[in-house]
């Protein structure tokens, strides 16, 4: 491609959903749907978390940091796919593009880093109960939560910036709803598919290396949960286990369709319905799923409810002028 051919965009703009005029009006009212169960169920789960004091351990801890890094994942690419759906703003300018891929980046790192923490923590406390209290301090609790938003930030600016330094020509219309790598390296002059090579390598080491260290976690944690001579007692090691599994399987499952989609061809659009199931609808699934499998914080999301519910009443009891206020006070 020649230089003069080269430009520097002022913007992009978006054209993923282009292919579906007539789902549009059905996608946002779906994904705006999506979108607020999982913000109000992280955000439940948090709060929980925060105000139940049987749950102030590692394991709720790493899941709170999880609730938190899923709502950034999601306000990085949410909102600026519902507004181009139903207002039609479609662009995005060059900085705007390059901060939200380091930012969907960072999180998603951020949210595998997390899952293989949580795995390490479980096999501590199942493997190894005697050294959990030692081993799995409130510092050495925070350190790893640190330690995986700085990797995930870090892997993000280094992504972005390989991408970024690509000179783009005219073309500036991403096949896509959000500023994704496949896309973008489609708008490039030069260098696109060595960039992308180096970054799918990258991603899938990454990836895999997480997903490798959770299954060596629960390979000991099953042979550990085996020599059990209680069926109760196994019964209830697996169940701490059971919500964070069914997490580590969507979450890798969906992210194994984003990378291994490419080798295969596929129709127009195809590629955006695809990873709707990795940016839309995993993050959806993960609030329920640790709300509905986890038995302490399904207790202890309703022992709140009750004791917010109580509190009310007593604080509108005393002073109502209601004749039939003795029923319930």
């Amino acid at each position: 491609m020649r230089r003069e051919n080269q430009t520097v965009p002022t913007g992009f703009v978006f054209i993923g959903f282009s292919y579906f005029p007539k789902l549009q009006a059905v996608l946002f009212v779906l994904f705006l749907l999506m979108h607020v169960v999982t913000l109000v169920g992280n955000i439940i789960i948090m709060f929980v978390i925060r105000l139940n004091q049987q749950l102030h351990m590692p394991m709720y801890f790493f899941l709170s940091a999880l609730s938190f890094s899923e709502i950034c994942y999601t306000f990085s690419i949410i909102p600026k796919m519902l507004s181009g759906l139903v207002l039609g703003t479609r662009t995005i300018s060059f900085l705007g593009c390059a901060v939200q891929m380091h930012f969907s980046f960072m999180f998603g790192f951020t949210h595998s880093f997390l899952l293989t923490v949580m795995g390490y923590d479980r096999y501590v406390a199942i493997c190894q109960p005697l050294r959990y209290s030692t081993m799995m301090t409130s510092r050495a609790c925070t350190q790893l939560v640190a330690a995986s938003w700085a990797g995930g930030g870090l892997l993000g600016l280094l992504v972005t910036s390989a991408v970024f330094q690509l000179p783009f020509c005219q073309s500036h219309r991403i096949d896509h709803f959000f500023c994704h790598v496949p896309p973008i390296l489609q708008l490039a002059c030069a260098g696109g598919e060595v960039v992308g090579t180096v970054v799918g390598i990258f991603c899938i080491t990454a990836l895999l290396g997480c997903f490798l260290f959770i299954l060596l976690s629960y390979a000991f944690i099953l042979g550990w949960i085996l020599q059990m001579p209680s069926a109760k007692g196994r019964h209830k090691a697996f169940s701490t286990c059971a919500s964070h599994i069914t997490v580590v399987v969507v979450h890798y499952g969906c992210a194994s369709v984003i990378y291994l989609k490419h080798q295969s061809p596929r129709a127009a659009g195809a590629s955006v319905l695809i990873d709707v199931s990795y940016t839309v609808f995993t993050p959806f699934l993960s609030p329920i799923i640790f709300s509905l499998r986890n038995k302490d914080l399904k207790n202890a999301f309703w022992k709140s409810l009750k004791e917010s519910f109580i509190i009310r009443n007593a604080n509108i009891c005393p002073g109502s002028s209601f004749s039939y206020r003795s029923d319930y006070c």
